[in-house]
């Protein structure tokens, strides 16, 4: 059975990827070097190029592997041996140490799931987890995404015990209120008894929001990924996806 989806052809890579022709060359090169293309056990149906779009249709559309298998002319075993194969090559790398001068951005957002291991119920959400995600301010790229955490927590504890704070090394990083206690870079707070910020204040929580809106900005793009508004994911699998889909954030914007 062939397929009906094919990276030979060009038109399938943009609506399912975002990228251009050279970026998904780059990024087949990238998963390449990482060993996609290592052969163990039955050989592979697909070229790597067939293999790799896959799992951003499944990324994207949220649809069950039963129903984008044989859009790919693959069974839904297979579909799922190229999804647990690729995935883990597509995600970000880890963060360098910043330089002197550079900026982040941290924020945390609720992702839908429902493995309840990593999930609790939240506002947003009847079951979510929380990922924290810390952008550069400047180039907008996404530098780490923290492990999945109970929708619950709130974004204090979660900056920590996510991991996301061991990427930061230092460097400056800008927050919103809910990060009060962390040491991050977070808008002035009337005191008690206090009716009214000086207009300093006022006009560095200005630049501060006009700064903070970068990493809502990243989030919202990040969410046209559908698999971010329901994941059926288990365990890890929401974290890889959320490392994927970064790594596809960050090389439309490179």
């Amino acid at each position: 059975m062939g397929g009906v989806i094919s990276a030979e052809d060009p038109k399938w890579i943009e609506p399912f990827w975002g990228l251009t022709e050279v970026q998904f060359a780059r990024l087949v090169a990238l998963v390449r070097r990482r060993g996609g293309d290592v052969q163990r056990g039955r050989p592979w149906r697909l070229s790597l190029e067939d293999r790799v779009l896959p799992v951003a249709t499944y990324w994207r559309t949220n649809l069950t592997l039963r129903q984008v298998a044989p859009l790919f002319g693959v069974s839904k075993s297979a579909a799922d041996r190229i999804l647990d194969h690729l995935a883990p090559l597509l995600a970000i790398s880890p963060a360098r140490r910043p330089r002197k001068e550079t900026v982040y951005i941290v924020d945390g957002t609720l992702v839908p799931t429902r493995d309840r291991t990593v999930a609790a119920s939240s506002k947003n959400y009847r079951y979510s987890t929380n990922l924290q995600v810390v952008i550069d301010a400047n180039s907008r790229l996404v530098v780490a995404i923290g492990l999945p955490l109970p929708g619950s927590r709130n974004h204090c504890r979660a900056f920590t015990e996510s991991g996301v704070d061991r990427a930061r090394r230092g460097a400056l990083t800008i927050a919103d209120g809910g990060y009060q206690g962390t040491g991050l870079l977070i808008p002035h707070r009337k005191r008690r008894g206090q009716t009214h910020l000086n207009p300093q204040q006022e006009a560095e929580n200005a630049v501060h929001r006009r700064a903070r809106a970068r990493v809502e900005h990243a989030l919202s793009r990040l969410k046209n990924w559908k698999i971010l508004r329901d994941c059926r994911f288990k365990g890890n699998g929401v974290h890889q996806a959320m490392l994927g889909i970064a790594r596809l954030h960050n090389l439309t914007l490179t």
